[in-house]
């Protein structure tokens, strides 16, 4: 077989004669060929002796994703399939399911559902293992064959078993696959207060949020008292999208820096003059699903002293991956910086930290619920900055603010405790307000 044509070999007395830092690099890149070569050799041998025959294009891709995958959770190669799947996502629109996954030990476990989709319908949670689809096992499957299985055409049905933590048995859930219209901005008003939910970061999340704050103070007028902007269980996306959001809450300053390999490897974003808001308080919920682009505009805001952040802790996602083409259809997304906020915070493995954390009560399992963060998933990039180990701490300790029960907050009509929380917070900035009645819980029979 022949061997690479670039490996060489350098006689001792040629390498006595090349600096030092040089002759390391000689050796080191000598070495590398040797690694090649035994590539080569593995893929010649599985060619020639595997028990069935091979297909090369197949085995390439194996190696390549192998490759990536030793990296980092995020870091992958993107067929022609993957590269128009990644397309139809950050465009907006995409046939399945609506779930965000990640793949642990070769168990498929879900991130976040997606407003409004079958999957969040459905109840599907964070934190549970998907580990059948129409009775076939996922345990070992890529996470691209995986996501390949429940993305499908829209009106077929599909089979999902679930494995969720204190559940005494596997859930089932029969599903129809729909066109997933990710509109990713949706407002509402309470009282006074204009409620913004942004679910995901595509390409219309910018202007989508602008005009919802444009209506928002259209409708209420001076009555306004101020926003809460809702990104729990929002999975990121574009960059660019959360930069845009952000600026819309900020007068100036930055909004968040992404450093590369090397010290001189820095980009910073910055924001226009002009807040949007004219300087009205702003409430922004997180929790555990809060990744990336979502933590991105939540350190902005909170780093600025701009926002209260309330929930729980988020995902922990701080990097960022670049899109490289290699054809018309593949490319590589590798992860190539990790981003900060302005203060100099790395969110990677520590997340964002509420200003006060806040239980989600009327979820009667949230305490047993387990929380899957990017601390969690296998071979994640290490915070080489963090000062401490706080966030390892337990998520949520006893805290008298929260001594309500789920039963005392249904009698007030309340589903959603951390919304009810943000909007009474902002509320009392209004010299109308008046507190609730207390509801007192009947006494045991």
């Amino acid at each position: 077989m022949s061997r690479n044509p670039w490996s060489f070999a350098l006689p001792l007395a040629v390498l006595a004669l090349i600096p030092a830092s040089a002759a390391v690099r000689a050796a080191a890149e000598s070495d590398t060929y040797k690694q090649l070569d035994a590539l080569m050799d593995v893929f010649e041998r599985v060619r020639v002796d595997y028990v069935d025959k091979t297909d090369d294009k197949k085995l390439i891709e194996g190696a390549i994703n192998g490759m990536l995958a030793s990296l980092d959770p995020h870091s992958s190669y993107l067929d022609s399939r993957d590269f128009a799947n990644m397309k139809q996502t950050t465009d907006g629109e995409y046939g399945g399911l609506g779930l965000t996954v990640s793949t642990e030990e070769g168990a498929v476990k879900v991130i976040a559902p997606t407003d409004d989709t079958p999957a969040a319908r459905a109840g599907i949670k964070s934190g549970d293992y998907i580990t059948h689809i129409d009775g076939e096992l996922l345990y070992g499957l890529t996470l691209n064959e995986a996501v390949d299985k429940m993305r499908g055409t829209p009106g077929t049905k599909i089979k999902i078993t679930v494995v969720r933590e204190g559940a005494p048995k596997p859930i089932d859930y029969t599903l129809t696959r729909e066109v997933i219209q990710i509109k990713p901005v949706k407002y509402e008003i309470k009282g006074d207060v204009g409620v913004i939910r942004i679910s995901a970061f595509n390409k219309q999340t910018g202007p989508a949020t602008r005009d919802a704050i444009e209506s928002i103070e259209k409708t209420l007028g001076p009555k306004l008292v101020g926003f809460i902007v809702d990104l729990r269980s929002n999975p990121g996306g574009l960059l660019d999208q959360a930069i845009e959001v952000s600026d819309a809450f900020l007068d100036r300053g930055e909004i968040v820096s992404q450093r590369g390999r090397t010290k001189a490897d820095i980009q910073r974003y910055y924001a226009k003059n002009g807040d949007l808001t004219e300087g009205k308080p702003v409430i922004i919920l997180v929790d555990e699903g809060s990744a990336s682009a979502a933590e991105i505009v939540a350190g902005a805001l909170q780093d600025h002293r701009r926002a209260l952040v309330i929930g729980m802790r988020s995902f922990g996602k701080g990097s960022v991956q670049t899109l490289i083409p290699l054809s018309d259809e593949t490319a590589l997304r590798l992860t190539t910086a990790r981003y900060f906020t302005p203060s100099g915070r790395s969110v990677q493995e520590a997340g964002i930290e509420p200003d006060i954390v806040v239980p989600q009560l009327t979820d009667a399992n949230y305490k047993e619920r387990p929380r899957l963060r990017e601390a969690d998933l296998q071979r994640h990039l290490i915070n080489e900055i963090k000062t401490d180990d706080k966030y390892i701490e337990a998520d949520m300790k006893a805290d008298p603010r929260f001594a309500e029960t789920a039963e005392t907050l249904k009698k007030r009509g309340v589903t959603d405790f951390q919304l009810y929380y943000a909007i009474n917070l902002l509320e009392r900035l209004n010299p109308n307000y008046v507190p609730p009645a207390p509801v007192i819980a009947s006494a045991a029979k």
